[in-house]
């Protein structure tokens, strides 16, 4: 067996327990898995620092001294162990507040110790928590240099394991490896990019010799990263289009151009008719689609999707929407039948309240071929759902479907149907390159014409009679109003305020208005009754949760305040915003915040009020927070976990990555060239991880 494959139980002071809490709470389960948990940092520990020279800036510091005394604090869960440690300068305290009886056991008093950890100012006295603590006669400081600092999840700390404990076990598994570690990239792509060994790279991320040392593994490894997956994601769509031929849509016939010259609402822009183009180029090809429409919040991309069904529709093809909730699937319903009027198209809605003969009606609808669009919802992919001919699909919000319930609609028809996948929440780059990089992109960066600007002010909580005072001003203008909270009810846990609450106060402020009250946990026709009298103009306000994040659309409403904005993200913020400035009046978003704004939360609200442009705020929202909080991306198709690379700031090395992978498949597309069998066999082994969804969009 290989030292790699070792299970860490072979590890000192690792036992079954403590080995099953590193399965589980870091995916360490062997030897390989442990070298591969690079340190997030490298602290210099080549010094000793006194107590007077401490302050709370300070990242780290370690100390030589004794322990003087113990005291026990506290009782119950609050209690703890503070040890007043002195380097012969001053006191520092120690605390603990987990495995009280490991410290009792463990550490003597006078004893020389070194201690390391982050200061901070507790009652004008230092102290450091839960430090890492040496025998100072053990301990060689011009041995030490850059040490690597591991990140340990919480609980795992409180099971008494920490970096200093990591550091041992890699150590102990760097003595054991005897041959250098294998290879994963061609010796040639080394030479040409200038790339470290990877055998060099794993060692020096744990004991870099410098900084330019780390920065080189680094590099070495984020390229290895995402080379893997992009290689694996163009690999998967090259053999896609050679298995699936996909249906042939030859003609633009009467129901298109019918639609275009006599029903079409507003003309299209010009990033309307790009994507139409595309799509109708795709669909003539003979093998299937799959495309990622993006567009803003607004932009039209409903419009495209239903054009596009009616070319399907004119080759004798049923279409199918599937959106991921049951407000939403309605909406679609709505706008479809709106935009189609009087012509000779049957449109159904299937979701799960749709019952009885009525769903008999559309079941047999389905598999006659009668039922030409379907709008539905989870509903869609129920066994019993058949088609006569399926040949075009849309997915809206496509990352609130898992593959493998997106897989089920795949097999409704006799081969795999063209597939449109829609979202409303703009993709960076770099993130749609790996996110959806299997998917021909089309972007629509245009809004219709007419349409002005949403207008975005931050006001503090303290400036409440200004909000009503401008409520008050568009309403009298005939308009409508949200006003959306984070919470329904009051939480003992956060101080923030909730919708009951706001809804009495709203009524006491405007005792004349009628006011409407949405939220998550309301029963679905209460909640549906009070939406169709806000979207029929009976009400005036409507104050909601996030429900009406998506599927709601009320040209006449022109104002959306949203109350704690700091507990919401960019992506949240943006989509809330674009429930107004739907028809041609000025409408404005209100972000009601406290005055106690972290850095983040400020710039996050600074960038609400600059632009009104998606794509920027992605760009900005994936820098702040990083791909992997990105709503989506845990369904994304990225077929394994990023250790080191980062989608916000890795860019360049995506795109190189990329290239580097496109080139490959152009000139060894079967994969027999010998110097590339290395680099397959650990494509093969990084997918034994996942499942292979690879015939899936």
């Amino acid at each position: 067996m290989n030292v790699l494959d070792y299970p860490v139980t072979y590890l000192s002071n690792v036992g079954p327990a403590r080995a099953k809490q590193l399965a589980d709470g870091m995916g360490v389960r062997t030897y390989g898995d442990l070298i591969q948990q690079f340190p997030s940092k490298h602290i210099d520990r080549s010094r000793f620092y006194y107590s007077y020279e401490l302050t709370t800036e300070m990242p780290y510091v370690q100390m030589r001294g004794q322990i003087l005394s113990f005291e026990e604090e506290g009782f119950g869960r609050k209690r703890r162990i503070v040890g007043h440690f002195s380097d012969g300068h001053g006191i520092v305290d120690l605390v603990w507040f987990n495995g009280l009886q490991y410290v009792e056991k463990t550490y003597k008093l006078l004893t020389d110790y070194v201690v390391f950890g982050k200061p901070t100012l507790f009652r004008d006295r230092f102290n450091i928590t839960h430090p890492e603590i040496e025998s100072a006669d053990k301990f060689s400081i011009s041995s030490v240099g850059l040490r690597p600092y591991y990140s340990v999840p919480e609980k795992l700390q409180k099971r008494g394991i920490n970096s200093r404990m990591m550091e041992q076990w890699v150590r102990t598994v760097f003595r054991l490896i005897h041959e250098p570690l294998a290879e994963t990239l061609p010796e040639y792509m080394l030479r040409e990019l200038r790339l470290m060994s990877r055998d060099e790279a794993i060692r020096a991320m744990h004991y870099p010799q410098s900084a330019e040392h780390l920065s080189r593994a680094t590099y070495r490894l984020k390229f290895e990263e995402l080379f893997f997956i992009q290689l694996n994601i163009l690999r998967y769509a090259r053999e896609r289009n050679r298995r699936f031929a996909g249906y042939v849509f030859p003609v633009v016939g009467d129901l298109f151009n019918d639609f275009y010259y006599h029903h079409l609402p507003f003309p299209l822009t010009e990033a309307q008719k790009r994507v139409i183009r595309e799509i109708r180029q795709d669909t003539q090809m003979g093998r299937q689609m799959n495309r990622l429409l993006q567009g803003d919040v607004g932009s039209g991309k409903t419009l495209v999707a239903l054009m596009s069904m009616l070319i399907a529709l004119d080759n004798g093809f049923q279409t199918c929407i599937m959106a991921p909730t049951e407000i939403l699937a309605e909406q679609h319903l709505d706008t479809f039948r709106q935009f189609l009027g009087d012509m000779p198209v049957r449109v159904e809605l299937l979701t799960s309240t749709v019952k009885g003969k009525r769903r008999q009606a559309i079941l047999q609808g389905l598999q006659t071929g009668e039922v030409q669009i379907l709008v539905g919802t989870h509903a869609v992919i129920e066994d019993n759902v058949t088609f006569r001919r399926l040949g075009f699909v849309v997915i809206d919000e496509q990352h609130r479907f898992g593959v493998a319930q997106r897989a089920k609609l795949w097999n409704k028809g006799q081969t795999v149907p063209h597939v449109l996948v829609m979202t409303a929440t703009p993709i960076p780059r770099t993130l749609a390159m790996t996110v959806y990089g299997d998917l021909d992109v089309s972007v629509i960066d245009e809004l219709p014409p007419g349409r002005k600007p949403i207008q975005t002010i931050h006001h503090f909580e303290n400036r409440r009679q200004e909000l009503y005072k401008g409520l008050r001003q568009q309403i009298s203008l005939g308009r409508q109003a949200y006003i959306v909270y984070p919470l329904i009810k009051e939480s003992e846990k956060m101080d923030l305020q909730n919708l009951e609450e706001g809804y009495r106060e709203f009524c006491k402020a405007f005792p004349d208005l009628n006011i409407s009250m949405v939220h998550g946990k309301m029963k679905p026709a209460d909640k549906d009754r009070e939406m169709d009298r806000f979207v029929r103009g009976e009400t005036q306000i409507l104050m909601a949760t996030t429900v009406i994040e998506v599927g709601v659309n009320v040209p006449n409403a022109s104002v959306m305040a949203i109350m704690n904005a700091e507990r919401f993200g960019l992506a949240q913020l943006h989509q809330l915003r674009g429930r107004v400035g739907r028809g041609a009046d000025q409408s404005y978003c209100i972000l009601v915040t406290s005055f106690k704004l972290s850095g983040d939360t400020q710039r996050r609200i600074q960038i609400m009020c600059d632009t009104n442009d998606g794509f920027e705020i992605a760009e900005a929202d994936m820098r702040l927070r990083g791909p992997g909080d990105l709503e989506g991306t845990q369904q994304s198709g990225i077929p394994f976990d990023l250790h080191i690379a980062n989608l916000a700031r890795d860019g360049q090395v995506v795109q190189l990555a990329r290239d580097v992978a496109r080139r490959i498949l152009d000139s060894d597309p079967d994969g027999q060239r010998p110097e590339h069998q290395t680099m397959w066999a650990a494509l093969s082994d990084l997918n034994k991880r996942t499942v292979d969804w690879s015939s899936i969009s």
